[in-house]
């Protein structure tokens, strides 16, 4: 497989970009996408054999289920660093190895009712964090040391929402190739 065929498989809604300038209506969209995550990821999923759920999306990719476990422990990192930068000065995130979170037990588990309770539970209380957030508020920023850069609240609602589209888009390309990578 040549590299611009590789690149398609890991992006295949394209890489999330934020826009010049983030109106409330799109600000709305996204957290939309957020909120109904969750349940497009449980009807996606919920016929799913345990050989099927070890699909991976694209060559040396994750599989399904690390794909979604991978979603909660990222979601989770989201609501925190939302928080951080609610209630603290600019302050500087903590980064996660997520290819070795992916690993763990709980992120090789088949089963996915714990998972996706999880996230239930997760996007609902980060919708209504996020929907009554203030002008003042969306343009509060962290610190991600990874990238040297502040993040302002507003572009990382679309990241997040980027984020879950875009592994929504990685289970949906999983179950189309049927496991033949």
């Amino acid at each position: 497989m040549v590299e611009k065929e590789i690149e398609k498989l890991k992006f295949p809604i394209g890489k999330f970009n934020a826009p010049e300038h983030i109106s409330s209506e799109l600000i709305e969209d996204w957290i939309n996408d957020i909120e109904h995550f969750p349940k497009a990821v449980e009807e996606t999923t919920k016929d799913l054999t345990s050989e099927q759920l070890n699909w991976p999306y694209r060559p040396n990719g994750w599989n399904i289920k690390q794909v979604v476990h991978h979603c909660a422990d990222s979601h989770m990192n989201s609501i925190i660093r939302f928080k951080l930068a609610l209630t603290e000065d600019a302050p500087t995130i903590r980064p996660y190895y997520e290819d070795r979170w992916a690993n763990l037990v709980d992120g090789t588990d088949d089963n996915l009712e714990d998972t996706l309770s999880l996230l239930k539970g997760l996007h609902a209380k980060l919708g209504k964090l996020l929907r009554n957030l203030s002008s003042e508020e969306l343009s509060r920023t962290f610190v991600h040391p990874e990238h040297g850069q502040r993040f302002r609240l507003d572009e990382t609602i679309g990241t997040y929402a980027w984020h879950s589209n875009h592994h929504l888009a990685h289970i949906k390309q999983a179950i189309t190739y049927k496991g033949t990578f």
